[in-house]
């Protein structure tokens, strides 16, 4: 399991805005491939006042090179959301089962 991490900064005017763009667009076009497992989005806190977050879990490798293409440990940012985006980030992680109760 690879679980992957963008983070956006997002001006502050632009913040409103862009959480419903990143409801109807963004969200959309992640939850539409296979091979994904979990998908969360969450919007800053007085801690990190500008930044966004999608959190999201796929299977393998494989899956996530048919999301965001052969350069799958870049951004992918969908068309029309390029505009709310300061600067971004994203990481890959391999999961660590947990041991059983």
């Amino acid at each position: 399991m690879i679980i992957r991490v963008f983070k956006a900064i997002i001006p502050k005017e632009l913040h409103s805005e862009f959480e419903i763009k990143f409801k109807q667009i963004s969200v959309p076009v992640v939850k539409n491939y296979k091979g994904l497992k979990y998908l969360e989005i969450a919007k800053p806190t007085k801690w990190n006042p500008n930044e966004f977050v999608m959190i999201s879990r796929w299977e393998k490798e494989a899956d996530l090179i048919r999301f965001a293409g052969r350069n799958w440990n870049e951004a992918h940012i969908p068309k029309g959301m390029e505009k709310y985006i300061e600067s971004c980030t994203v990481d890959h992680y391999k999961q660590i089962d947990l041991p059983s109760h």
